[in-house]
């Protein structure tokens, strides 16, 4: 098996993404799409974990987020649809025909809608402590980044980062890891401003009202895996959704939090290898 960091050019924006592919498999890929204030670094060792099971997977940091493209505002809204738009060309790019997709966070909310709008190509759909609720909001800290000034001085400060993980997961993050989540942030104060502008144009309350309607009709196999200590989206809300899916399955990590993969990957790697195992209805 082997593990990369890469880099994709699509169109004008560079897309870097991590991947790990077993040396021969007939499976379908995994695509994993983190959320705020994250990177496709927070699925390493879930990635290793499927890999180990021969599963190729594959992880991008969205644009404006990690190590990807932060372009300006003025020529990229930062808004669901255009990064759906720009997943949707990575997906090309990659020429990934059907793949298992995996979501978590407040950017995991865009992966729901892209499958929403592109169910030809996702054979199974996981769920990780994402917002699918009406009753979703960001975090107050969060929220605070998109107002005037205050967002400015916050995004630049690199602690929001460490402050942000550990408050979401409710546990310590390794200061070697954390040196990774704050790199972009310490090389450029563009990662700041794709922050805020990711922020303000989430349209999170847009984007419940289609996810919650457009997931009573959908009818490829679902797990739903929830950190019960998630001290932004409650468990509440992922059984609430988990009944809107006929046949969804929900799996409940009672001292997980918000950032689950971060310090749960081999329980994680476990319910999702049993799932992705199991014949569709």
């Amino acid at each position: 098996m082997s593990s990369h960091q890469n880099t994709l050019k699509v169109g004008n924006l560079e897309w870097f993404y991590r991947e790990t592919s077993p040396e021969n498999t007939d499976k379908l890929p995994i695509v994993l799409l983190h959320g705020l204030v994250s990177q496709s670094y927070s699925w390493r060792r879930l990635m290793q974990e499927l890999v180990a099971q021969n599963y190729r997977t594959i992880a991008p940091d969205w644009i404006g987020s990690g190590f990807s493209s932060k372009p300006d505002k003025r020529n990229f809204a930062y808004t669901p649809d255009a990064f759906i738009t720009e997943l949707s060309q990575l997906i090309e790019a990659l020429e990934v025909n059907r793949f298992h997709l995996v979501v978590q966070g407040f950017l995991g909310s865009v992966g729901l809608q892209y499958a929403l709008r592109h169910p030809d190509k996702i054979e199974r759909l996981m769920i990780l402590n994402t917002p699918v609720s009406t009753e979703a909001k960001l975090p107050g800290k969060v929220q605070q980044m998109g107002l005037p000034f205050i967002g400015d001085m916050m995004a630049q400060d690199p602690l929001l980062v460490d402050r942000t993980l550990e408050g979401g997961s409710r546990y310590v993050i390794e200061d070697r890891d954390l040196d990774v989540y704050r790199r972009p942030f310490l090389q450029a104060s563009a990662s700041g401003r794709a922050l805020i502008a990711t922020i303000k144009n989430l349209q999170l309350k847009q984007a419940m009202n289609e996810i919650v309607s457009g997931f009573k009709t959908w009818d490829h196999p679902t797990q739903i895996i929830w950190g019960a200590a998630d001290p932004w989206l409650t468990i509440e809300q992922a059984q609430a959704f988990a009944s809107l899916i006929q046949g969804s399955e929900l799996v409940t990590l009672e001292k997980a939090g918000h950032y689950p993969q971060e310090h749960w990957p081999q329980e994680i790697s476990e319910a999702m290898l049993l799932f992705l195992r199991k014949k569709a209805v």
